[in-house]
């Protein structure tokens, strides 16, 4: 029986109406693997390996038959007491903690590396969690990309301004639509924009070209071993918003993927099968991909509502598989 371990934020602070990593811990549990809950704060490194404090985690079996009873059950999960274990015995870890990517993250990254390289199977590869920031690492697919730029220079930022006209700057390591601003020509804020993201050219960021398409959506199309789910989660702004998040007050509504759509996920399949991403999350805005989310991705909840699906199950065949 495979032996799971989660690292992820608080539990006691997740949204039980759509958090994903309930839904994957309910999935392996469906499976008869153990489930063991970790935060970040319980990894550490002693005696040349990595040791975390771990607590078995068993979710009541009327929320395994219906994770939407946790909403009414205060007892919806079960934790056993603590006890010290090496992270390398565990078969699998899943790191679904969320951002801030931040050097408290990165840390984590590398006590994961090191169990890891004991022969835990650690989703997603802890190199490439480090390796593929968000926003930036949508550049490696320039086919598939709006015009952008990324700068910590006021003269640069403020060209690409010029030549777009309409453009959306963002900071490289913001989340939940966080910090993200657009500025149309002849905006007066342009300047305190700039300042205010790069820190008075202290830290980089990112501007797009607006795309228009926002309107009718900023796509959430979820990848798994680097194949598509037919779906995504058209994430709509709300009235006077141009940022379709959700957690900014975006309406999720589920679609089939477009031709363009299939395209540029076969464009990204393949690198993020070679980088040992196995579950990840794309954004797309009319044609254009906007960014490659690996750390955390979510909308499992969402899509599974909205077509019948068993996202997490999927993931958990996959991992199953590379075993």
């Amino acid at each position: 029986m495979p032996k799971v371990g989660v690292v992820m934020d608080s539990i006691e602070s997740i949204n039980l109406k759509k958090d994903s990593t309930l839904a994957m811990i309910r999935a392996v549990q469906l499976r008869g693997w153990s489930v063991h809950y970790m935060e970040q704060s319980d990894l550490y490194f002693r005696e040349d390996r990595p040791w975390a404090f771990t607590r078995r985690l068993n979710l009541a079996p009327e929320v395994i038959a219906d994770l939407q009873s946790a909403l009414s059950n205060p007892l919806w999960y079960e934790l056993q007491g603590t006890v010290t274990e090496p992270l390398g015995e565990f078969d699998i870890i899943l790191m679904r903690k969320d951002p801030p990517f931040d050097l408290e993250y990165v840390y984590t990254t590398y006590l994961l590396e090191r169990a890891e390289q004991e022969g835990a199977l650690v989703v997603n590869r802890p190199q490439s969690l480090r390796d593929c920031n968000e926003k930036f690492f949508a550049t490696e697919f320039p086919e598939c990309t709006p015009p952008l730029v990324i700068s910590r220079r006021d003269d640069v930022l403020r060209e690409f301004h010029r030549e777009q006209g309409d453009v959306i700057f963002k900071p490289l390591d913001g989340m939940g639509g966080e910090s993200i601003f657009r500025v149309s020509k002849g905006d007066p804020n342009l300047s305190v924009v700039i300042e205010t993201l790069t820190r008075h050219g202290s830290r980089q960021i990112m501007g797009q070209k607006y795309i228009p398409e926002i309107v009718d959506g900023d796509k959430r199309i979820l990848m798994i071993g680097g194949q598509a789910l037919p779906y995504a989660l058209a994430r709509i702004p709300a009235v006077g918003e141009a940022r379709g998040n959700l957690a900014a007050g975006g309406r999720g509504v589920g679609r089939e993927l477009t031709p363009r759509d299939r395209w540029i996920c076969d464009q990204v399949g393949p690198k993020l099968e070679e980088k040992g991403l196995l579950f990840v999350g794309i954004d797309i805005i009319g044609d254009y991909l906007t960014e490659v989310n690996v750390t955390c991705p979510t909308c499992v909840r969402e899509l599974d509502a909205a077509f019948d699906l068993d996202i997490a199950g999927q993931l958990m065949d996959a991992i199953e598989r590379r075993l």
